[in-house]
């Protein structure tokens, strides 16, 4: 495992997906707003709280557990505004030992709490559902960053995401060192067999692209050498080998290289389809530019994490 490089800002957009996605969490156990368990404690009473990671990991999920206790803090501060005006609230205070991006070991101290015992209770499981999913992707996209670190291809995530998570796990990928494919059907075009046959043709469909959105990259999906020709001929952005033999790789190769010098436009080759850690190394040192793998996003496991009072 290494420490990645490549870490993207949280922008405007994510911010505004994570209050977004937090308020949907929060909604989900609080429901009407009560915790009934959490309301065993007086409500005035404070605590504090350490949270570890039981294994090694990339971590990732600072913004995500900074707006869960914001959102919560605010339905407090309300209720004992209304309830008891007199009363000072306190707010909760959040003490971080590593960042996003980070290489930590098992049992590191990632944050301390402190604040009303209730509210770190409540907050618990909220933010550590989103901690957990998010540093198993950036863990998961480390291991295969660096099975490409002798190679110059580029690791790229798909839309095989969570549901809801879309823009969460892809900040993820970049935690662990990958980079972002398209994030949805809106920012490039991803021409595959269906539309292919729709639009009459490769040629037709890149065609068709190119003239809506001469601003947007065209990708087409290719699954033999004739339809690679195609996608070369009729200047796409990207080509997506869809489950190509190894030896159709290099062949590939060739053919865009050849093509380049004649069409003075080099054409990036992407690879898809049932990549592995024990594969990816020789895929990419056949000269590739992308591969694609849908399992840094759809087949995570959950780091281990534990809250304790102290």
């Amino acid at each position: 495992m290494q420490t990645p490089q490549v870490t993207a800002p949280i922008t405007a957009q994510l911010q505004e997906d994570i209050i977004n996605t937090i308020t949907f969490a929060l909604k989900e156990d609080l429901n009407d707003g009560t915790d009934i368990t959490a309301e065993l404690i007086p409500e005035m009473e404070t605590a504090h709280a350490t949270v570890i990671t039981r294994e090694e990991c990339i971590f990732c999920g600072v913004a995500w557990v900074n707006e869960v206790f914001k959102q919560l803090d605010e339905i407090v501060a309300k209720k004992i505004k209304q309830e008891n005006p007199n009363e000072v609230f306190v707010p909760t205070s959040i003490t971080w030992f590593v960042n996003d991006g980070q290489h930590v070991s098992a049992n590191t101290t990632l944050f301390e709490l402190s604040g009303y015992a209730r509210t770190l209770l409540t907050g618990e499981r909220t933010a550590l559902n989103f901690v957990q999913t998010l540093s198993g992707t950036a863990t998961i996209t480390s291991e295969y960053v660096k099975a490409l670190s002798s190679t110059t291809t580029k690791l790229l995530d798909t839309r095989k995401t969570i549901p809801g998570l879309r823009n969460a796990q892809k900040y993820a990928v970049t935690c662990g060192g990958g980079y972002n494919h398209r994030i949805g059907l809106f920012d490039a075009f991803l021409i595959k067999e269906n539309h292919v046959a729709a639009c009459g043709g490769i040629t037709q469909a890149i065609i068709r692209a190119q003239e809506n959105h001469p601003n947007k990259k065209v990708e087409v999906e290719v699954e033999s050498i004739d339809e690679l020709n195609q996608a070369l001929s009729a200047q796409a952005d990207i080509i997506m080998l869809d489950n190509f033999s190894h030896a159709m790789i290099e062949q590939a190769v060739v053919l865009r290289n050849a093509s380049a010098e004649t069409l003075d436009k080099r054409t990036q080759l992407e690879v898809s389809g049932n990549m592995t850690l024990s594969t990816l190394t020789d895929y990419a040192k056949s000269g590739i530019d992308f591969i694609s793998v849908g399992a840094l996003t759809k087949q995570v496991n959950a780091i281990d994490l534990s809250m304790r009072f102290s």
